[in-house]
């Protein structure tokens, strides 16, 4: 028995037993939009319908596009300027990801890198302005701990690595 004769049988005996009987539309038209709909446009409607979010459903392109989009909304709720730096070099990262892994289509859109110090300092103008503050004292374990950091950087930028 072939799969086709197999489902009209399955159907056959399902309107025999009147499974079709009580259904909610039966032997009404379809709706207009029911017909002009594909399976995009129904999946999204139906995700609506449920209460979740459709970006999820997005190409991962669009989603990283989107969510670049949404960067500056996201820093301002952050409380320091290096969670927001984190937060753009997290989002860069997967954006450089993004661009090595093969993609499905060659026209499938191409998400761009956030600008860190852009977006730092759009963060920066958004915070209410905290007052002068003292600085700490400096003592010599801190003036030694400055010191090692600052030959740290110098042998990195020395190295040549990016950043």
């Amino acid at each position: 028995m072939s799969f086709e004769t197999w489902v009209e049988s399955q159907i056959a005996r399902g309107v025999e037993r009147g499974d079709f009987d009580t259904l909610s539309g039966a032997g009404r038209p379809l709706r207009r939009e029911d017909l002009t709909q594909d399976a995009h446009d129904w999946a999204v409607a139906k995700a609506r319908r449920e209460g979740l979010d459709t970006a999820a459903m997005l190409p991962p392109g669009l989603a990283l596009r989107r969510e670049r989009d949404q960067l500056p909304e996201r820093a301002v709720r952050l409380a320091s300027e290096a969670e927001v730096r984190a937060l753009a070099e997290d989002y860069n990262a997967r954006v450089e990801a993004f661009w090595r892994r093969p993609q499905e289509s060659r026209w499938a859109p191409v998400p761009g890198l956030a600008d860190v110090e852009a977006l730092v300092a759009g963060w920066a103008a958004a915070r209410p302005d905290p007052g002068p503050v003292d600085p700490p004292p400096v003592g010599p374990a801190a003036r030694r701990h400055r010191a090692g950091l600052l030959r740290w950087v110098r042998w990195v930028r020395w190295r040549g690595h990016p950043g």
